[in-house]
């Protein structure tokens, strides 16, 4: 298990900063994401992120971009971002309907785009990883398992991050509902985004999915990625560090 940090954690910091944070939490590994750090389409910044965070002895885990499947167009710019980057996978939405308000051709139209980007990946030897989040396709156990069941794509997976407004037990059956599938993880704990909580608050419920997902062995390199600091506090973060850096002593 890899632990690292997704860059949207802190969008108002420099590329430069974002690194220096992780090398003091001691991570291994950082998620860029599209939207601040590496924008879509600039290959020479994605190139510059890549090899100054490589140089500092950190991985980069993964490409995060916005791309919806099934809505946008411009999937290989996103892929050469990813490509420049060094980035081994890219993680996209799937749609942009929740799962209650799509019907059977909004979904046939993701899945049919998830084929196309997912051989267009492949060819570059990235892997694509879905977003687990409500309005989109993956907001349900049931529309998630379905989904990837019926993409059934070598090069497809799916981040898991705990699902809003659920119980913990309903959270630990959406494990079990995409296991299969399960890539890397976004970790935070919280309430809702304004209401956000230290980590070591969430050790009981957090070594129980952390246990979970490490039993899976399809997906050989796993990073637990944090976001959604408490405040967005640079102290908050290392402190929350130390924890999951414990807690992968406990695993």
């Amino acid at each position: 298990m890899k632990i690292g940090l997704c860059s949207v954690t802190f969008r108002d910091k420099t590329v430069k900063e974002v690194i220096e944070l992780a090398v003091k939490a001691e991570l291994d590994s950082i998620e860029w994401g599209g939207d601040v750090h590496v924008p879509p389409g600039n290959e020479e910044t994605a190139r510059k992120v890549g090899e100054l965070t490589r140089s500092h002895g950190i991985q980069v885990a993964s490409y995060g971009s916005y791309y919806r499947v099934g809505e946008d167009t411009n999937f290989r710019e996103i892929l050469q971002t990813a490509k420049a980057l060094g980035a081994p996978a890219v993680r996209v939405w799937p749609g942009a309907k929740g799962s209650t308000h799509a019907d059977s051709l909004y979904r046939s139209k993701v899945i049919q785009e998830t084929w196309l980007i997912a051989d267009l990946a492949q060819e570059e030897g990235i892997t694509v990883h879905f977003e687990f989040h409500e309005n989109t396709l993956t907001d349900t156990n049931e529309s998630a398992q379905n989904l990837l069941s019926e993409v059934n794509h070598p090069n497809i997976y799916t981040y898991w991050q705990p699902p809003n407004g659920v119980s913990m037990v309903e959270r630990q059956a959406s494990i079990d509902a995409v296991n299969q599938w399960i890539s890397n993880i976004h970790l935070f704990f919280w309430e809702s985004y304004n209401k956000r909580y230290s980590l070591i608050e969430g050790e009981r419920e957090w070594l129980s999915y952390l246990q979970k997902i490490k039993n899976l062995d399809q997906f050989k390199q796993r990073h637990v990625l944090m976001e959604f600091v408490k405040d967005d506090d640079e102290d908050q973060f290392l402190k929350d560090a130390r924890v999951l850096h414990n807690w992968r002593r406990m695993l």
